[in-house]
């Protein structure tokens, strides 16, 4: 497989789907997704843009801008595409829901999936995530279904204002998070904040029982 060279356009400057085949890759880079899968997407007006099906298991993330399907939001014209992502469905349902959202990312975070698995909520412990509140875990819906797509749209519901100012995020249990945001750079950036709350949630048992224990005497 032939791997297209990133634009030499500054990111601010490249068109949706170069800025989402750019996100993709540092995505994948930084662990914020797998290879199982996950989907990127972005609105453009009354145009939405998003990654094909396969882009994780079968191009490692490894995109060009030509591969990211557009269509329009109303309708579904898109999701007759054979390569429409099979959790399209759910990125449609929130933009339909939240005229607000400008971007929405499905992915697999390395730290985040053991929340998913153990059903708990990831509290926000770190300052850079206050913001975002708790993020909550959905009632079980199987991957791909009419109920997931719901539950996404009713788990983001009462955070409108959340939205309006950035990003809010849902639990998919034995799944992945799902990232609803004002633009691409807003949700990758709540994306990797949640992970790295989530890693600092995990590491606690790694720490001296007393926080005394490496305490510094000032002078």
């Amino acid at each position: 497989m032939q791997i297209e060279a990133l634009s030499e356009k500054p990111v601010s400057e490249q068109s949706v789907s170069e800025q989402i085949v750019y996100m993709a890759r540092r995505m994948f880079e930084r662990r914020l997704t797998d290879m199982a899968g996950g989907n990127i997407s972005a609105r453009a007006g009354d145009t939405l843009y998003i990654t094909p099906r396969y882009a994780g298991s079968r191009q490692h993330w490894q995109l060009t801008a030509a591969e990211i399907l557009s269509g329009p939001l109303a309708g579904e014209g898109l999701q007759r595409h054979p390569r429409f992502s099979r959790e399209g469905q759910a990125h449609l349902a929130i933009y339909r829901a939240f005229p607000e959202v400008g971007a929405v990312i499905h992915a697999h975070p390395f730290h985040v999936l053991p929340f998913c698995v153990a059903g708990r909520p990831i509290e926000p412990v770190l300052e850079a995530t206050q913001k975002f509140g708790v993020t909550p875990v959905l009632p079980y819906a199987p991957a791909h279904s009419e109920d997931l797509a719901r539950f996404v749209v009713d788990g983001l519901r009462g955070r409108e204002a959340t939205l309006r100012k950035q990003a809010a995020a849902v639990l998919l249990p034995k799944h992945g998070i799902v990232v609803a945001a004002l633009d691409l750079w807003a949700a990758i950036d709540a994306l990797e904040r949640i992970d790295w709350n989530a890693w600092c949630i995990l590491s606690q048992g790694m720490l001296p029982s007393s926080p005394l224990a490496y305490a510094v005497e000032l002078p």
